[in-house]
Formats: structure tokens, sequence, C-alpha cells
């Protein structure tokens, strides 16, 4: 089980409860596949995928979490389809054209006599929870995804103090220094891949992949104001990632120097795969996050 999105939470206050606790709490709010009528259902799951394992998994301390969404699928264009159809047939009927409100009642019968033959999407959201560290990190490739995550997580236990991680340097100020200056600090070296947006919401952008940053044609952007707003990083031959501007790891690949820890290993199951792979995923993290937020000058404190 290897992450490849890091969204990270800062635990301001001590999280106390150990994996069985935590999966007692979990138990109120399971999940359950969509009623007949229901758009979406949310809740937890085990994360090693059987309805016999619990719905933690723990390792060297860091307890594992894992939630799955279900959405009935009704494609827009086929709603508006039928729906059309219904209104010129009532329109037809009646002699006269529908109100909004009419409407309006019409699509929903529509949609509700639909649900119950609409395919189902489901997709899983795995977390850790790192007690000691105090994070909560989340693989999920969008905020909203974390933060659905976290608010069931709060409905749960009750309450979990979290907030996003902060630094005190500026992440955009700090990426784009790298790149204008080609040095970066520790562990750290640029990759092939960055985004530079002009200053403003409505800024140009430009998308460099598989690019030689240093090259002068990069500096000339960066001369011109344009500063970096995603930029693709190698940690130590270890790690190496898409990091942006609100500090979202994306993308995250486990190098070799990771992924041979598992060569010495006696795997004989899924089950045992899942627990190694954690393990090692956990530890690498650990000394990993404190590393690059040295690098933008520490954690502003909450």
């Amino acid at each position: 089980m290897w992450f490849k999105n890091l969204c990270l939470f800062r635990l301001t206050e001590p999280f106390t409860l150990n994996a069985d606790e935590l999966a007692e709490k979990l138990e109120t709010l399971l999940f359950r596949p969509c009623g007949a009528h229901e758009t979406a259902s949310y809740g937890w799951v085990a994360p090693l995928n059987s309805a016999e394992q619990a719905l933690t998994h723990s390792a060297n301390g860091y307890v594992m979490v894992c939630v799955k969404k279900q959405e009935r699928v009704l494609p827009t264009s086929v709603v508006n389809e039928m729906l059309e159809e219904k209104i010129t047939e009532a329109e037809d009927q009646q002699g006269r054209k529908l109100s909004k409100k009419e409407r309006s009642r019409l699509k929903d019968e529509l949609i509700f006599d639909l649900l119950p033959k609409a395919f189902t999407f489901s997709r899983k959201t795995y977390a850790y929870i790192d007690p000691i560290g105090g994070w909560l990190v989340v693989d999920a490739a969008s905020t909203k995804g974390a933060e659905d995550l976290l608010t069931l997580l709060r409905k749960s236990i009750g309450s979990l103090p979290a907030v996003p991680v902060n630094t005190v340097d500026n992440p955009v100020k700090t990426m784009t220094q790298w790149l204008v200056s080609q040095q970066m600090p520790g562990d750290l070296t640029v990759e092939d891949e960055c985004e530079l947006r002009a200053p403003g919401d409505e800024g140009s952008i430009i998308r460099c992949k598989r690019h030689d940053l240093s090259l002068p044609e990069i500096q000339n952007h960066l001369d011109s104001g344009k500063e970096v707003i995603k930029l693709a990083i190698n940690w130590g031959d270890r790690l190496s990632f898409i990091l942006d501007k609100t500090l979202a790891i994306k993308r995250v690949r486990y190098l070799d120097l990771v992924q041979d820890q598992l060569k010495d290993l006696d795997i004989e199951d899924e089950a045992t795969r899942f627990d190694a792979d954690f393990s090692i995923m956990t530890a690498e993290l650990a000394h990993f996050l404190p590393k690059l937020l040295e690098a933008f000058g520490g954690e502003v404190k909450a």
C-alpha cells in the first residue's frame, strides 16, 4: 500500500486513541451501499479489503484507515434528453408552456425514477495517523477528498484538532527562488517538470514536462515575473514527486532505495505484503516530511 498523493494535516493536540479504540469509534459510520434512491453513500471500510478485517491497520505506531464512497451515475446528457421529452409531452397534452417550478418538479420525479436503475461507481481513500509525529496523511488527489475524510473522522471520534500544514516561507516564492538560483537545500533536487504562472489569478500559465529546467528559456519566463506553482522534485534518490503551491504532494514514486527494502522480506500473502509496504512507507515518510518542511523554513505553529 503505497500512497501516491500526500495531503498533510498537522494534529494540534496529541492523538491518544490506539488502533482498537479508533476502530470501535469508526463502527458508528460504516460504509453501506447506496439505497435505491440515494445519490451517494460514504463510510468506513477495512483497509485490507476484507469484511473480516478490522477497520484500522496498525504498524509501528502508525494507524491506517480507509473510507469508501459510492455514487450513482446519472449522465447529465441522458437526464436532460429524457426531461425535454417529458416536458414536450406534458406541454402538448396541456396546450401550454410549463412553468419553471413545474419543470423542476418533472426533473425531480425523473431522477427519482432513474436512480434505482443507475450504475454505481465506487472509490476508496486511504489515510494514516502518525501519533508520534503528529500527522494525518491522506492519499487524496484533491483537497476536497482529503477534507471529506477528515470531516468523517471528526464525526466518528467526536473531534480531531487538525489543520492543513503551513510553513514559515511561502511555497511559491521559495520554489521560484530554487529554480532561479538552481540551488536547493539538503537532499532535494529539481527534476524535469514544472508549472509557471504569471502573478494574479488570471495570469498566463506555462507547463513544462520532460524539460531541462535550467535552460535559458525557463529563466526568461522567471525573469519576466512568472512564479513556480508546481515543481517536480527528487529527495535523495529515494522519492520523486510533484509539489504544488499548497504543499500538496502528488504523483509520489518510491524509488529503488526504498523498494529494495522489500527484497529481504519473506512475503507469503497479500496481508503480509500490505503490512510490509505500509511499514516501509510510513518509516520513509517520517524521515522525509520534516526535511521537506525544513526547506520551507519550518512550520508555523498553530
